[in-house]
């Protein structure tokens, strides 16, 4: 059973990741929300716990890195005669956008599937294959402090050859029962049905969460919380060899941040220093050094 007194705990499909890049040889990486934000917690010192369904190919090899890094793995249920959720990411050219094709789907999260007695700070769902209902938000809600979610997982569809495409039918119901929500500029238009970006952060509020995330990759990111808006630059990286999972980084960073009551504008920052980090390397394999991630926070904060 996860933790009673975990701070964060992540609930979604993790990913066995196919990840291409230009001009190098194809690799695979344990990825999915759940692994970035549970292991960006640890970095930070934050207890993580994870709710989570994999099939009998997940390596025995990703559950050991997530324990040795402290992440509770207790309620990862392992399925047989399933596969996991794998995708494959094809980069352009400049690592500035992706296509995703499904290459394998493990079965949804299902009432059943939550501890029956867990007490969280916050609860962050996190799906990548629309493995999360309505009801087991709603569940999840009884659970935590503070509910938050990305929606990337609510707003994809598939084709019979996994192809991914994005689609406006999403139960906004999920969206009345959160505190935070985070996503990709892409993601906040698909749900708002808006194109100007502050009119889909007010459609976004106006659904529930007090706190809204907009994560632009190079172009920074943009925070809506306690009647403030704040455009947050990016921090700069040595390197860029990967982009995968910089999103995710950011929410982890900052949801570890304000668990520790810090300023939402402090806590954008810390996400954004830790997303320049993660790019440095491959997938979840780099993930930086906790006072590196603090001095970068530090000089974005200091240009706000």
């Amino acid at each position: 059973m996860a933790k009673d007194n975990s701070d964060i705990v992540v609930v979604g499909h993790f990913s066995i990741d196919h990840i291409i890049l230009p001009g190098k040889q194809p690799y695979t990486m344990l990825g999915g929300a759940v692994a970035y934000v549970s292991l960006t917690a640890r970095v930070l010192e934050t207890s993580a716990s994870i709710i989570s369904k994999v099939g009998t190919d997940f390596p025995e090899a990703y559950v050991l890195r997530l324990k040795q890094a402290g992440v509770d793995t207790s309620h990862i249920i392992k399925m047989a005669d399933e596969l996991t959720t794998s995708y494959e990411l094809t980069y352009n050219q400049n690592l500035s956008s992706r296509e995703l094709k499904l290459r394998g789907q493990g079965s949804a999260i299902t009432l059943d599937d939550l501890p029956r007695s867990f007490k969280s700070k916050i609860v962050h769902v996190a799906p990548i294959a629309s493995e999360i209902s309505y009801e087991v938000v709603k569940r999840l809600r009884d659970h935590c402090e503070c509910l938050c979610c990305d929606p990337q997982g609510f707003t994809r569809r598939f084709d019979k050859e996994g192809n991914v495409a994005s689609s406006v039918q999403v139960d906004k119901r999920i969206l009345s029962l959160m505190d935070l929500y985070k996503s990709s500029m892409d993601e906040i238009k698909i749900l708002s049905g808006k194109t100007n970006l502050k009119d889909a952060i007010n459609v976004v509020h106006a659904m529930g969460p007090k706190t809204v995330i907009v994560t632009m990759g190079a172009k920074g990111s943009v925070l809506s919380a306690q009647g403030e808006f704040f455009e947050v630059p990016a921090c700069e990286s040595k390197q860029v060899i990967d982009p995968t999972g910089a999103g995710d980084v950011f929410i982890g960073a900052y949801l570890s941040e304000f668990i520790r009551e810090k300023e939402p504008l402090w806590c954008a920052c810390v996400g954004t220093a830790f997303a320049s980090i993660v790019v440095e390397g491959v997938g979840t394999s780099f993930l930086g050094d906790k006072a590196e991630i603090y001095r970068r926070a530090n000089d974005v904060y200091k240009r706000m």
